[in-house]
């Protein structure tokens, strides 16, 4: 007697415990009526659930995901396209307009794996992959699609290299599709997090205009966080445009030979280490981690042409008790209080005897080692104080700009988010810097109780393991009731990953398999799609999603984003040469096989080819398979704005002139910079249906 599909079990689960009225408590997705409360009865046929259908054969009933000729694309597809076809296969997503899916009830699993290094020039006949990486040839043959060549190439396994022919026999098409990215500001966007988040789901309608006020996505669970979490490192501050303290700065000459710009003045802490507080000494559940925090606000009033100075700091302890709260007679005759900005007139500065340098001394007394200051782009206050302190928590670092930096959300807009508040509302009094301090410290106290991606993107979507574990719906073909267009039931899905995938948005999936090399990755995505023979970790048949990654062409083409290294994270870091897997013994023999395959480039595509066709070989028949790049190639990108960062951080040391920056950023620069953004979201995937 064979074994009930996963489908089958639900169904007869669900039968076996549902209420003597037969009705089933079942999350509903667009829920109001009770609040987005996790339960709610749903009307449940008397009858048992009838059995999963026989497979169709392919041909009549079989599913497809297809490409007509004669669609009209108006611009590449992108990641959200790709992610937006799972969801709409297996749970509530938007119908795609770029494929034509054909019944869809019938799909059993979807396999997503992002291969970063495959580009489209690597399909090119006649190329040569010994040269492939050569300055020349990176130049002239990798971006062979001009801007408006939206529509996908077709696979013909004749034109294609001996290496990647594979491709062919498990895809009818090679897709250009466009990372996510903001191209005014030469930025491209996380193909990971793109791919992995899905919108959240809009069950109210939009009505009038304004800031929506921030909720928490289904599935959110709070993560309470330390504020120590949240201070912000040496490079976020340079990037930033922050003079950094001496503590920040590395051992050895660069912190032996600080000097402190003329009139600034550095808070007493001779290393980061001062400012730690013994575990015993912190109260049990503590954000505050022992430390002191002083929420700083300051107003400026002009005293020339792009020219401000200090006249009012505000700070506020945690509490929101006001620490200190002083006007300020600048040095300069003042040109423009900016009273609708400031607040400031010239009656309250009139009596004013209180100096920036009597400031600066009460700070200093108040800024100890283990005093933590947090405010909102707090860059332009220390700038205006002219101070430095290690220990910074700055709001719009915490709460990133949508569209990613260099912009930055205002107070205003944050505080109409997240704590549905207004402030700065104008008028003859203009800001309060009371008040805007104290909004900084709530929005700190609201993301230490939420945790680290609460105002992130994230926050904004839904991990995509969790919709589909939330909103997955079953069929009448795998077993649902079709009378009510599918009975909702939770898609079980894998994330396969080198190092740690639960770290990330891999900890969404049902199941995390972490790996060490492509092998790894290969071997687990096969089981994670046929399940483990006796069912004790992963059930019997699989899981209904999968999505891995392979790393090791992106680690031989060095497009691995090497800044991660030093840091604590889930991948571990480019692999050493210990670590790559050899390819299996089909791989090897293909290898073999191909008399050309002599370049590491070439014998790489070799076993990516082969281990994408081992995969498809043991998938079950009725699964999408989807392949994509994630990017193009990032490295002059990323070496641009390295350099970019340098020359900003250059440009932003107060008392540093031109002509002594090491690095320059010009119009050329700027320009070099926005043909690289866009070679580097220039990137391909891959839809097929076995």
């Amino acid at each position: 007697m064979t074994s009930p599909s996963p489908a089958e079990a639900t169904a007869t689960e669900a039968a076996n415990h549902s209420p003597s009225d037969g009705s089933l408590k079942r999350a509903k997705p667009n829920d109001e009526d009770d609040g987005g409360g996790e339960w709610e009865v749903v009307t449940r046929p008397s009858k048992k659930a009838k059995k999963s259908k026989k497979l169709p054969k392919p041909g009549k009933g079989y599913p497809s995901i297809t490409f007509s000729p004669s669609s009209r694309l108006n611009s590449k597809i992108n990641l959200n396209n790709l992610r937006d076809l799972v969801t709409y296969i297996f749970a509530d997503g938007p119908g795609p307009q770029w494929v034509a899916v054909s019944h869809r009830p019938e799909f059993r699993k979807i396999v997503a794996i992002m291969v970063p290094g495959l580009e489209e020039a690597m399909f090119k006949a006649g190329v040569d992959y010994s040269a492939y990486n050569e300055p020349a040839a990176v130049e002239q043959d990798h971006i062979i699609t001009s801007p408006d060549d939206y529509y996908p190439r077709k696979l013909e396994k004749e034109r294609l290299p001996d290496a990647l022919k594979p491709f062919a026999d498990m895809f009818p098409h090679l897709w250009p599709v466009r990372t996510p990215g903001d191209d005014k500001y030469s930025r491209m966007h996380s193909p990971m997090a793109a791919f992995l988040t899905a919108p959240a789901s809009q069950s109210k309608s939009k009505k009038g205009s304004g800031v929506r006020p921030a909720s928490e996505p289904q599935g959110w669970k709070n993560e309470r966080t330390r504020i120590t979490d949240f201070l912000a490192t040496a490079d976020e501050l340079t990037e930033n445009g922050y003079l950094l303290h001496p503590a920040l700065l590395p051992e050895g000459d660069d912190r032996d030979q600080f000097v402190a710009p003329e009139g600034w003045v550095i808070t007493k802490v001779d290393k980061l280490e001062d400012g730690a507080v013994p575990e015993a000494e912190i109260q049990k559940g503590s954000i505050t981690a022992g430390r002191e925090v002083l929420a700083l606000d300051c107003e400026m009033c002009m005293t020339g042409e792009n020219e401000f100075a200090l006249t009012r700091v505000s700070l506020v302890d945690w509490a929101g008790d006001v620490v200190l709260d002083e006007l300020v007679k600048p040095d300069k005759p003042i040109t423009d209080y900016v009273t609708r900005f400031s607040g400031i007139t010239p009656e309250m500065l009139g009596p004013v005897t209180t100096t920036l340098k009597d400031i600066q001394e009460k700070l200093l007394d108040l800024l100890h080692s283990r005093a933590i200051l947090v405010g909102h782009s707090l860059e332009s206050d220390t700038k205006a104080l002219r101070l430095a302190h290690p220990y910074i928590v700055d709001t719009s670092i915490l709460y990133p700009h949508p569209r990613g930096p260099p912009l930055k959300s205002s107070l205003k807009w944050l505080a109409q988010k997240y704590l549905s508040r207004e402030i700065q509302k104008g008028g003859a009094s203009g800001h309060n810097s009371i008040e805007d301090a104290k909004t900084c410290l709530d929005l700190v106290k609201q993301k230490c109780e939420k945790g680290k991606l609460w105002g992130t993107s994230d926050s904004q979507g839904e991990n995509l393991f969790r919709r589909l574990g939330r909103a997955g719906t079953a069929y009448k073909a795998q077993g649902g009731d079709a009378a009510v267009g599918g009975v909702e039931v939770g898609k079980t899905s894998a994330a396969v990953d080198w190092g740690q995938p639960a770290k990330g948005a891999g900890a969404g999936a049902t199941y995390q398999l972490g790996c060490k090399n492509d092998e790894e990755v290969t071997v687990n995505v096969i089981r994670a799609v046929n399940g483990d023979p006796d069912g004790l970790e992963i059930k019997g048949g699989g899981v209904d999603f999968v999505w891995a990654r392979m790393r090791e062409l992106e680690a031989l083409q060095g497009w691995w984003n090497k800044n991660r290294v030093d840091n604590t994270n889930s991948d571990g870091g480019p692999p050493s040469d210990a670590s790559v897997a050899a390819p299996s013994t089909a791989a090897a023999a293909a290898a073999a096989a191909s008399a050309e395959a002599t370049s590491p480039l070439e014998q790489a595509l070799v076993a990516v080819s082969e281990r994408l066709s081992r995969i498809h070989a043991a998938l079950p028949p009725c699964t999408a398979m989807i392949v994509y790049s994630g990017s193009g190639d990032p490295r002059e990108m990323a070496r641009l704005q390295q350099m970019q960062a340098q020359w900003r951080k250059e440009y932003n040391t107060p008392g540093k002139k031109w002509d002594e920056l090491s690095v320059k950023w010009t119009d050329d620069e700027e320009q070099a910079l926005r043909r690289a953004t866009r070679k580097a979201r220039a990137g391909i995937g891959f839809i097929g249906v076995k």
